[in-house]
């Protein structure tokens, strides 16, 4: 029989609405090889690299009378020309121009008749560089099975093309009977799920609602130690429609080092870490970002953010047992920037020395936790948490810091695409990769017509800490 979705995988698919769409992607900056790359190249390599990922050419297959979760099962017409599509910008292509396309592209529900990915090429870039925009649905992305389709297209070897022997035959899709006796049989061996499984519709929805507020336990305990209170106001909390707004920001990686390393002193200087800097950093740029709008700001202003930590751990089985989760109010009211960061550092070293951020397994029940690939695993948290805990998800991913290719394309730049939760106006992603920081900013197109100005916020807030620094050392 084929495999079936876990509840909380199909729980993304019963939960996603028009509004708030389930899909991670990433937006990835090319330099083409001396030879170029067309878009015949880009179809040859994704349709090398899926056939060591199977879950790639597989689709959703419901029972009837949804009397169990949802099958994978093989697409008898896969059609990879469908999944891989051309684009491209008027040349020269500005980036804010590719910024807009992917605010257009990303907020598209993926087709649930077919695999649940896209991937497009998008051509005439300036200085002739060419992108790749992908989108992977999240009950695709568990980690184990799949993991994002960007992690399959790009690999650290350039001659890392090489066609494969692709035997791929799709297995013969069940009939319905089938799928009915595969279900009963699922039924004898777990009967505790069977009344569960035929309730169908919205009560499917109630029940994962259910499970998630049991399994929110840890989190709610934790909010209870850390700030007995809701999330602030805000106005990154807002009604959330279908048109989004996205902005690209790049730093660099050795700014935030030498902030670290200059201000990161006294008793706790070990304890401030790359993260704190960019929490520091982003908590400066929102102060800037509310002034601009005439927002009170006082020395209390705080703003919530939930933030997804990566921690090193030899034993653990899958990547998202390397994670917790924080919960930081990040002081937006403090005008100085060292300050900032020092708050930052406190806050967050006292979560996780303290016991009190969340481990991946706790997480792991909520409303659609499973192991994903790692921006994936904060989006499905955003995903779970009501919106009166925290007011913005921020996933910072540790990348790889040597040249990654696409074939014998060289990448330049990497952005994360976080979909929004309801009720969230922003979602921030950013990965550091081969010396630099790449920040993507997705934002609700209505609520958040300055989002740019939110991005050179981040620019000048770094540019303010690395003057703090150059300060002291006079």
């Amino acid at each position: 029989m084929p495999d079936r979705l876990t509840s909380l995988d199909a729980s993304f698919l019963y939960l996603e609405e028009s509004t708030t769409p389930m899909h991670v992607g990433s937006v990835m900056v090319f330099d083409p090889p001396e030879d170029g790359f067309d878009y015949d190249r880009l179809v040859q390599l994704v349709s090398t690299r899926i056939a060591f990922v199977p879950r790639y050419r597989q689709r959703i297959r419901q029972v009837p009378g949804r009397l169990a979760n949802p099958v994978w099962v093989d697409d008898e017409n896969f059609d990879v020309t469908y999944h891989v599509r051309r684009s491209a910008l008027p040349r020269p292509g500005t980036d804010e121009q590719l910024q807009e396309f992917v605010a257009r592209i990303q907020p598209r529900a993926l087709d649930r008749r077919r695999p649940l990915w896209e991937v497009y090429l998008v051509e005439g870039l300036a200085e002739g560089r060419f992108a790749i925009v992908t989108k992977s649905h999240q009950a695709l992305v568990d980690g184990v099975n799949a993991v994002d389709i960007a992690h399959v297209i790009v690999d650290g070897d350039p001659a890392a093309e090489g066609l494969v022997t692709d035997t791929w035959r799709p297995a013969r899709e069940p009939s319905d009977v089938e799928l009915l006796t595969g279900a009963l049989v699922d039924a004898v061996r777990r009967p505790s799920e069977v009344v569960e499984n035929i309730r169908g519709g919205m009560a499917d929805v109630k029940a994962v609602g259910a499970r998630a507020l049991t399994a929110a336990g840890d989190v709610m305990s934790t909010l209870a130690r850390t700030a007995a209170r809701p999330a602030p106001h805000s106005p990154l909390n807002a009604t959330v429609g279908e048109a989004r707004r996205y902005v690209m920001i790049g730093t660099d990686l050795e700014d935030y080092r030498k902030v670290r390393a200059r201000l990161a002193r006294g008793r706790y200087a070990d304890d401030v870490s790359i993260n704190d800097v960019v929490l520091a950093t982003i908590s400066g740029a929102f102060r800037s970002w509310l002034l601009t709008r005439g927002e009170s700001v006082h020395s209390g202003t705080t703003v919530r953010a939930m933030v997804p930590v990566s921690v090193y751990d030899e034993g653990a089985r899958h990547v998202s047992s390397r994670l917790t989760a924080c919960f930081v109010d990040l002081p937006v009211g403090e005008p100085g920037p060292s300050m900032r960061l020092h708050q930052i550092a406190f806050a967050m070293r006292q979560q996780m020395e303290g016991g009190q951020a969340v481990g991946a397994e706790s997480l792991a029940g909520l409303a659609g936790f499973a192991p994903p690939t790692l921006h994936s695993l904060g989006a499905r948290l955003g995903s779970a948490v009501s919106r009166r805990l925290f007011n913005v998800v921020i996933t910072n991913v540790p990348g790889p810091q040597h040249t990654l290719y696409a074939a014998d394309a060289k990448m330049l730049s990497t952005y994360p695409v976080m979909p929004l939760a309801r009720g969230q106006a922003l979602s921030i992603g950013l990965t550091s990769y081969d010396g630099g920081v790449y920040y993507g900013l997705n934002a609700d197109r209505d609520s958040m017509p300055d989002v740019d100005v939110l991005g050179q916020s981040i620019v000048d807030s770094l540019a303010e800490l690395l003057d703090t620094q150059r300060s002291t050392r006079r």
